[in-house]
């Protein structure tokens, strides 16, 4: 395909017929001394639209390209994000009443108010170097005023009446249960996110190259904004809403937080993308519109630090919703296969169970167990190491392994053929190859087959041995949480008969973040 070349002046006059809206606006931003009767959301809306347009009109001539050009596609660029962005500022400060958030520590609508000034005063720098560009490139600025009137956001106090039909949901507990259970789920995948808020401003820089990247922030976004939509398809304007006072309470959160979101991604878009980017020799080089560690500032003690604060609230919100319609029930389940709860299983339960905040007790021989605590579970290695004990001393008498007048001496060579033949019917794992035996053997008293279970209760203990004595465990508490603990049970709680990990399956995906 053949490349043809736009003449100069053809491509100047056709800017200048589709950029002459955008200019006028450009202008009138420019000139305006006061922020209150341009940041509003009429005039916002068109700037976006305007300058959304141009850009893809200088793209498809490769302005971005072109050292003429190029710097004017920037402009371009950035006024369409920063309009978008205050648009969304915007939207987030006449929401709030509607909102009903839970409150969080730190002034938001002041936090909000200095989010806008801020955005408003780069587009205001941006339109005042786009002007001159504009000069520069020989394209015409409209020089007649803009109508800030036709612009003007003015709100009749009240609201209209909810007079529409209510649909009718079932089972209110469902719903409740899927939304909270979707928000736990979100809430998990924005960890990283969410310790992003606490970093230093010397590490801001890193953290946007990674937990807090464009591309993580704008997955994030649209994760939040499809439970947005969720709630908006099977639950406004349903009677659920009416019977549980919580739900506008949780669709409230969901949408700062998608609206928070879609800030950041923008901020951190236009840090990755611009910020720093050397341009090409122009006739006249402006400063940058921003710089970097003034758009890292609001990036992250704005938008990141107020996602984290209203997932966290929201997150015992829904903690506290499903605890309301929790249905109590019991399920026994394996015990895991190496080494009982020692520190991986039992972490993955204490996760699983803090992540939906529903008390959850273990049950072993007639004994209760804090699953959300795991030094709680270790507790219970000791009736599985008893109880695994006893099993094999019960398999040495029944085998009849050990004969007292074999006329052998040698309590090491009957230890190695009993672990052999126990190994030999799939009775005993051996964690330890080739097996090797204590030096000294236990020195106690009694018969030969007692000296025996105490060598095997011994490498037992040491780790050398297993046995797979199917012992099992009761957890009794929300249906939900056990359903996801038979799950992780009968993915051997992460890890294989040798302690080796194994993947979980994507239900459980909140347990490996």
């Amino acid at each position: 395909m053949v490349s043809v070349t736009i003449a100069g002046k053809d491509f100047q006059k056709l800017i200048t017929k589709r950029a002459r809206t955008l200019l006028g606006l450009a202008r009138c931003l420019s000139q305006c001394k006061s922020s209150d009767k341009i940041m509003v959301r009429p005039f916002l809306g068109q700037l976006f639209s305007q300058s959304l347009q141009l850009e893809e009109l200088l793209d498809a001539y490769d302005a971005g390209n072109n050292c003429r050009w190029c710097s004017f596609r920037l402009l371009t660029a950035a006024i369409k994000l920063f309009s978008d962005v205050s648009y969304e500022l915007l939207h987030i400060q006449h929401a709030l009443p509607a909102y009903r958030l839970l409150p969080i520590e730190r002034d938001f609508v002041k936090a909000t108010e200095e989010a806008i000034e801020f955005a408003g005063d780069v587009l205001s720098r941006a339109a005042k170097q786009m002007v001159v560009r504009a000069g520069q490139l020989g394209l015409t600025v409209p020089s007649r005023s803009l109508r800030e009137k036709s612009y003007a956001e003015e709100f009749p106090p009240g609201r209209l009446p909810h007079n529409c039909w209510m649909r009718r949901i079932e089972t209110v507990s469902e719903t409740v249960t899927l939304l909270a259970t979707a928000f736990l789920n979100l809430a998990a995948e924005s960890k990283d996110v969410r310790a992003a808020s606490r970093a230093k401003p010397e590490e801001y820089a890193s953290y946007v190259l990674g937990s807090v990247s464009e591309e993580k922030l704008r997955s994030l976004e649209l994760r939040f904004h499809n439970l947005q939509s969720l709630y908006d398809t099977y639950v406004s304007g349903t009677k659920a809403e009416e019977l549980d006072t919580d739900l506008p309470v949780l669709r409230g959160h969901i949408s700062v937080v998608f609206h928070l979101l879609k800030t950041a991604t923008s901020f951190a878009h236009y840090y990755e993308r611009h910020v720093n980017k050397e341009l090409c020799d122009s006739p006249t080089r402006f400063e940058p519109l921003v710089k970097a560690e003034e758009l890292l500032l609001v990036l992250m003690k704005y938008s990141v630090t107020s996602i984290s604060l209203y997932i966290d609230c929201a997150e015992y919100l829904c903690q506290r919703m499903l605890k309301r319609y929790a249905e109590v029930g019991r399920v026994e389940v394996s015990v895991p296969p190496y080494r009982g709860f020692h520190v991986r299983p039992s972490t993955l339960i204490s996760k699983l169970v803090l992540h939906y905040g529903s008390e959850v007790r273990m049950q072993m021989d007639e004994e209760n167990y804090d699953t959300c605590s795991p030094l709680e579970l270790f507790r219970a290695n000791e009736k599985i190491n008893a109880q695994k004990r006893r099993w094999l001393a019960s398999e040495i008498v029944h085998l009849k392994l050990v004969q007292e007048q074999s006329g052998q001496s040698d309590i090491n060579a009957i230890v190695r053929s009993v672990v052999l033949t126990l190994a030999g019917q799939g009775k005993l794992i051996l964690y330890e190859q080739p097996l090797q035996l204590p030096d000294e053997p236990t020195g106690k008293e009694g018969t030969l087959l007692e000296k025996v279970i105490d060598e095997m209760a011994r490498l037992l203990a040491m780790g050398k041995i297993d046995v797979d004595a199917n012992l099992t465990a009761t957890f009794v508490g929300d249906k939900r949480v056990l359903a996801d603990i038979k799950l992780l049970a009968e993915s051997g709680y992460g890890e294989d008969n040798f302690g080796n990990n194994v993947p979980l399956p994507d239900k459980l995906g909140y347990l490996r973040r």
